[in-house]
């Protein structure tokens, strides 16, 4: 007997597999799953077959099964971790319907999917960069002004704090390096600060 099966899963423990439920349910005109599999609080990164959800998932279904599914990176980590969990599934006589997309078949399916998931694959990658810069950015701005590039206070480390938690004081900043004359780069050096931290507490001092 061929069973519907539905696959959920959410990146971070606050995100909710219900959104991803609803819609399926809806495509499937309402019609209860016979069994459901999910992996909650598991990153996308991770390979399908090795998450706990999906692992369970694969020694359950059988041949004549459909697996329905929100979307194609649902399926794998990248690109060829799609490919390679839709053909396992395939070789084992199990559908895969993908929701917005339909049922993959052998052939032209896989080709489609091959494409959606590399699409997919580049955005989250293109995700990933634009985080990367937002925190470059967010960093340079607070050792340069002391806020971040929203102009908010830094909530973190106070500027002048070196590793370790050891603060600085600028005034000692500015007093050492008026006494001996030292550089900006050799002041950074000896307090510890980036030489863009210096350079504001003489700059404010006017030394």
């Amino acid at each position: 007997m061929s069973h519907r099966v539905a696959y959920y899963r959410v990146s971070t423990s606050d995100q909710s597999i219900e959104a991803q439920r609803h819609a399926l349910l809806q495509a499937a005109g309402g019609d209860a799953f016979d069994e459901e599999f999910k992996d909650e609080g598991i990153s996308g990164t991770v390979p399908a077959a090795q998450r706990p959800g999906f692992a369970a998932l694969l020694k359950h279904v059988r041949k004549g099964d459909t697996l329905h599914v929100y979307a194609v990176d649902r399926l794998g980590r990248d690109a060829l971790d799609v490919q390679s969990t839709v053909r396992e599934l395939l070789r084992r006589g199990v559908a895969v319907e993908v929701h917005g997309l339909g049922r993959i078949a052998q052939g032209v399916g896989e080709l489609i999917l091959a494409v959606l998931a590399q699409v997919a694959d580049m955005e989250r990658q293109r995700i990933v960069e634009r985080t990367a810069a937002g925190r470059d950015k967010a960093r340079a701005s607070l050792e340069e002004t002391g806020k971040t590039h929203k102009g908010k206070a830094s909530m973190g480390r106070p500027v002048g704090t070196v590793a370790g938690g050891r603060q600085v004081d600028p005034a000692s900043v500015v007093q050492w390096r008026k006494e001996t004359g030292a550089s900006i780069a050799k002041t950074s050096e000896h307090f510890g600060l980036s030489t863009a931290t210096v350079k504001r507490y003489c700059g404010a001092a006017t030394v």
